[in-house]
């Protein structure tokens, strides 16, 4: 359930920064339930074994997730002062100019 809504966030929102968090997000999950699977194994239960096909569904999701992270916009970002989400090259104590800030396209309404 969680990678499912923050996919959809992530979707909803232009900000670099909080597709990243996030992307973050859904990687933990992703791997949650990887680590999941050995626990069962570990606790005897017996269907497990079908767990494999839930392992390679998350590796094809890996792969989709690689090109999609790959395709948000750094420069729309506001500076995570924590550092842990901004875009390569840009530190936390990056000071932002207005014009930075101004991430609507021209075809698109100020309705925000």
């Amino acid at each position: 359930m969680i990678i499912q809504a923050k996919i959809s966030g992530a979707e909803a929102v232009r900000l670099y920064d909080i597709k990243m968090e996030n992307a973050a997000i859904i990687r933990k999950a992703a791997r949650d339930i990887m680590v999941s699977g050995n626990n069962l194994e570990m606790f005897g239960f017996t269907d497990s074994k079908y767990y494999k096909l839930i392992r390679s569904l998350i590796e094809e999701l890996r792969i989709l997730f690689v090109e999609w992270v790959a395709g948000f916009d750094p420069k729309h970002f506001i500076v995570d002062d924590w550092g842990l989400f901004n875009p390569p090259g840009i530190s936390h104590d990056y000071i932002q100019s207005d014009d930075e800030l101004d991430f609507l396209d021209e075809d698109e309404d100020d309705e925000f």
